[in-house]
């Protein structure tokens, strides 16, 4: 039987008022644009959820909230899809609060207004800020566990950090460069989306210190202002070019490799060695392309799963286990892509 939307379910989705959802749904006025964008988001993802509405169990309304490019958002969001369909005995819906980049303290204001209006449980994607840090124990208090995801936080209070070994990931990615860089010399282009999330911060650390042992002699240069976006990344890693014409290899732990590639054209060089991360759409089409040598691939599937099945453990929902929270690392050339992503 198909589970049919309701007003109420939005309004609970959204975090407003019956009476703004059937203003927004009506198209009657006298609604700002953020909130009827939210109604409609809101049931947008109730429909996308309608599976999850029509089955019985305990019921959880979750929050994912994300600073990422579009591309990773939409992997976890699809992977979070999965989890929930699969997660038993509970069942769970999930609200969406997504940006490429966070206004100025507006990601940690998010937080603290899930914890006004209620959750049962925060997945974090976010940078390792004071503000985030403080918004993540205010939600811990009032009894909202949060989960840092795929990017831990230190010294917060999240319940736990569920993702990539990301200090595994950059001593892979050293492994797989270094004897390329032994035969062919040349620099290594790291290229960041920032110096706030801790796990591009360990994947950094980790590559510079094995590169340091296996390759001594080739120098890194740091590019961390291109946030993981087409056009800042393009523009900086043109200026980098410029500026060191021995650059021929990238790490890439944040993403946009397209742009960088792009750059490299602009500049007609040659990238000869070039490692970056997840099976992003961008990321398949490159190694279809054999413009990456290996892309360092990690089951979002069980981050996700493990995720569910770490909030229903802090409700009492099932008991508590030691299965690992973190994924391992798992290296994907052209010549083994996964056969469902070869086209």
């Amino acid at each position: 039987m198909t589970h049919v939307v309701s007003l109420k379910e939005i309004a609970l989705q959204a975090g407003v008022s019956l009476a703004t959802v059937d203003r927004v749904l009506h198209g009657r006025p006298g609604t700002r644009t953020v909130t009827r964008d939210r109604v409609l988001q809101a049931r947008a993802e109730l429909e996308r959820q309608r599976q999850q509405l029509a089955r019985r169990g305990r019921r959880f309304l979750i929050d994912l909230v994300m600073e990422a490019p579009l591309r990773f958002s939409r992997l976890v969001r699809t992977a979070l899809d999965g989890a929930m369909q699969r997660a038993q005995p509970a069942v769970f819906r999930a609200r969406e609060h997504l940006a490429e980049t966070w206004p100025h303290g507006a990601l940690a204001e998010r937080l603290d207004a899930l914890g006004r209006c209620g959750s049962q449980g925060v997945l974090l994607k976010g940078p390792d800020t004071a503000a985030v840090r403080e918004a993540v124990a205010g939600l811990q208090a009032r009894g909202i566990p949060v989960l840092a995801l795929v990017t831990d936080l230190p010294g917060s209070a999240c319940s736990a950090y569920v993702g990539l070994d990301n200090r595994a990931a950059g001593r892979t990615a050293a492994w797989l460069m270094a004897p390329w860089l032994r035969v062919a010399g040349g620099e290594v282009l790291l290229s960041s989306s920032g110096p706030r999330f801790r796990g591009e911060i360990e994947r950094i650390e980790a590559f510079v210190e094995a590169l340091g042992l296996q390759a001594p002699r080739s120098r890194v240069h740091l590019l961390d202002d291109g946030q993981g976006l087409h056009a800042p990344t393009v523009a900086g890693v043109r200026r980098l070019l410029v500026a060191h014409d021995r650059v021929s290899a990238v790490y890439s732990v944040g993403g946009a490799n397209a742009a960088i590639l792009e750059a490299f054209d602009w500049a007609g060089r040659v990238c000869g060695a070039f490692v970056g991360h997840d099976l992003d759409e961008d990321n398949r089409a490159l190694l279809r392309q054999q413009r990456l040598s290996a892309v360092l691939h990690h089951d979002l599937d069980h981050d996700l799963d493990t995720a569910c099945r770490l909030l229903m453990q802090a409700h009492g929902v099932m008991p508590r286990d030691r299965a690992a929270l973190r994924s391992g690392v798992e290296v994907i050339t052209p010549f083994n892509l996964p056969p469902d992503l070869r086209r």
